[in-house]
């Protein structure tokens, strides 16, 4: 055999390996005569392919269960599934005040989390890696796993993020949120954009072609998915709203410029709590202690300084919309992170705000049923997808001894 055959003969095996550990991935347990549906190859090859998973400890062959019962009659079934303890992965929401972790394993299942409130500026960049580092570490201890079984570790940072994993270098915030997690936690590392992690989970969760997934709690940010393709922009750039800051105030009314609508409820009830002319609960409450939580409780109980600030959120979301409708095209706006659990009333009133004169269709104006953990699951989703496209570049665990 000369160098060129061998060569095309090692490719191919590598091919129907992957072909056939794509289709192992998302399925329970198989039999050889499943996998050749799927993957059209041979009965022969499907055989040879999984033994070669089964010692690359990526599968396990099952007893079929005629055998067990001794009944041999017909040629037993092959049956295989992919091994538990092949590794998992993790994901990390990297937020500006809090990590949230999950360690899945490679079907996506949650084996364990945790969540811990951090002070970004005070720590640092070093110190934003230290705390992510020991977050997993305890949580693959939760669940009697160790560092060497990561496979794979996606992070969602609140920053523009190129192809690459960088941001642009003259963000000061930026860099300090993308803090070089990619050398410091465990196996293979990608670092990506908060929104565009929750745009992924979104469409796990409900898959379209055309949506915009808008991630608003402190900061205002979007993942765009656009034909079936999720935009990034030449630095990561595509959904960062920027045009918040840029638009004519009459478009888009310039009160807290990017800010996201759980900081604009806060900041908005702080500063008119004192000029307010009418009753309000918020007033029970210490200036500095008013949130967005306060706010949009207020508002449900009828308060009607919170209802007018529901109003002012829902003219802004209303504009942004018919804005990523007319760019873009969307049919739908996702609005993800800890406040869509009580963003009901804001996309009712912008709801009824949308121009139904303008001969185009309607964005539809939904909440996200993730709520904080919207990032977190797609950092999972992420890292299960970069397995799937190319299962070749990762080692299973081996088998403990």
């Amino acid at each position: 055999m000369d160098g060129n055959t061998a060569s095309s003969t090692q490719l191919l095996r590598q091919i129907n390996s992957e072909a056939l550990l794509r289709f192992a991935l998302q399925e329970q347990v198989f039999t050889a005569g499943e996998a050749m549906a799927a993957t059209g190859l041979t009965r022969a090859t499907v055989l040879g392919v999984c033994d070669g998973l089964v010692d690359a400890g990526w599968l396990e062959e099952l007893t079929d269960a005629r055998t067990e019962a001794g009944r041999l009659k017909g040629r037993p079934a092959r049956q295989y599934q992919l091994r538990e303890a092949a590794g998992v992965v993790v994901g990390l929401d990297a937020g500006e005040g809090y990590f949230t972790t999950i360690v899945a394993d490679l079907r996506g299942r949650e084996l364990g989390k945790r969540r811990q409130s951090i002070d970004s500026h005070a720590l640092g960049r070093a110190g934003r890696v230290a705390n992510a580092r020991e977050l997993i570490r305890l949580t693959l201890e939760d669940v009697s796993c160790t560092p060497e079984d990561v496979l794979l570790t996606a992070v969602g940072v609140p920053a523009p993020i190129d192809a690459n994993g960088a941001s642009p270098a003259g963000g000061e915030f930026w860099q300090l949120m993308n803090s070089g997690f990619a050398g410091h936690l465990w196996g293979t590392v990608i670092v990506e954009n908060d929104a565009n992690l929750a745009a992924i989970a979104e469409q796990a969760q409900e898959p379209s072609a055309n949506v915009a997934t808008l991630l608003s709690g402190e900061r205002f940010g979007a993942g765009l998915i656009v034909d079936g393709r999720l935009l990034r922009g030449r630095q990561g750039g595509a959904g960062e709203m920027r045009f918040l800051d840029e638009l004519d105030s009459k478009f888009v009314p310039d009160e807290g410029s990017s800010d996201g609508f759980g900081a604009l409820a806060r900041k908005w009830a702080r500063a008119r709590i004192h000029s307010y002319d009418g009753e309000t609960v918020l007033r029970q409450i210490p200036e500095e202690d008013i949130n967005a939580e306060d706010v949009f409780q207020a508002a449900r109980a009828g308060d009607p300084l919170a209802q007018d600030i529901i109003a002012r959120l829902g003219v802004r979301l209303a504009r942004i919309a018919v804005v990523l409708s007319s760019l873009l095209d969307i049919e739908r706006v996702v609005i993800a992170g800890a406040i869509s659990r009580a963003i009901e009333p804001v996309l009712e009133h912008a709801r009824s705000l949308l121009p139904t004169d303008s001969g185009l269709p309607l964005p539809d104006l939904v909440a996200s049923t993730l709520g904080a953990e919207s990032v977190v699951r797609g950092a999972i989703e992420s890292a299960l997808m970069r397995i799937r496209r190319e299962p070749s570049a990762f080692i299973p665990r081996a088998p403990r001894s």
